[in-house]
């Protein structure tokens, strides 16, 4: 299911409508800074180095920035020390520059609208002159909606880079970056034509069929079976036992989407009939390189 331009920004709001701060503040962010090209995201999901799941409450990623806004429970010292952790996990994962804004005075009251209002406004500054900052150093890339799930900028770029955070919306789109002209397409493997490759579509948790899992680095996929005691034995005969892969999973508004996690090649010596091991290779493809 893709989703207009239009609709992904009011999904995007609608993650908040319950969070009467956030939601003022967001949708203040968004409107007075009224900027079509600067991507953002509310309730970003970031997952750190050690697994750590944390989301972040307004995210423009093309600016690696990252707002969170304050209500009164961060006002104790134990939530205190956990925003202290959370800050450096994220910083360490992505190399976002993060800025608060705090909602609540020294009496643990809401702030008056107007003293929350020039902060913001201060923000929405920052947010633009760090843009600016950005398109000078030629590291800004407009936020071009309709072109986020297509393949077309990454096969006229020849390559495909973990680093990009690259998603698609179906099997048939990622596999357009591999010479695939067929139509609708579900298989959860493709041989690539005159490569000893495959692209793989694997869910990346335990389903009907199989129990599979990504370790913690993102460097390893561990598949068990689901529907009994041993692997089928194709597992050992099969060829190409290397494969570039696109996760299965559903974002946060929804969609099922397959995120390309790099080129894993099956290891033998670590598998068994009771898993098989997939081990990361590459975090960046070359299409005329397979």
């Amino acid at each position: 299911m893709k989703f207009s331009k239009d609709k992904y920004i009011l999904r995007n709001f609608s993650k908040i409508k319950h969070k009467k701060w956030e939601l003022y503040i967001i949708t203040r962010i968004i409107h007075l800074l009224n900027d079509p090209e600067i991507e953002f995201v509310c309730q970003q999901l970031i997952k750190t180095k050690n697994n750590n799941r944390y989301l972040t409450d307004l995210c423009f990623p093309t600016l690696k920035l990252y707002y969170e806004i304050d209500e009164v429970q961060h006002s104790t010292e134990h939530h205190k020390i956990s925003d202290k952790i959370r800050h450096r996990e994220i910083v360490d994962a992505t190399d976002f520059l993060e800025k608060r804004i705090r909602v609540y005075d020294k009496n643990n009251d809401d702030r008056n609208l107007k003293e929350i209002n020039d902060e913001v406004d201060i923000f929405i500054k920052f947010v633009r002159k760090r843009k600016q900052e950005f398109l000078s150093r030629g590291k800004f890339n407009p936020w071009n909606y309709e072109m986020k799930y297509s393949p077309g900028p990454h096969i006229d770029r020849g390559y495909i880079d973990v680093k990009d955070n690259v998603v698609f919306l179906n099997h048939r789109d990622a596999l357009r970056c591999f010479g695939y002209k067929g139509g609708h397409y579900q298989r959860a493997v493709w041989k690539i034509k005159g490569s000893d490759k495959e692209v793989w579509f694997p869910k990346l948790y335990e389903n009907k069929d199989w129990i599979n899992s990504l370790s913690n680095d993102f460097k390893m996929i561990t598949m068990k079976s689901n529907i009994g005691p041993k692997l089928p034995k194709h597992m050992w005969e099969h060829k190409p036992t290397m494969f570039i892969v696109f996760a299965h999973y559903k974002n946060l508004l929804g969609q099922v989407v397959y995120k390309f996690l790099g080129e894993f090649h099956l290891s033998l010596e670590e598998s068994d009939t009771s898993q098989a091991i997939f081990i990361r290779k590459k975090t960046k493809i070359y299409f005329d390189n397979l």
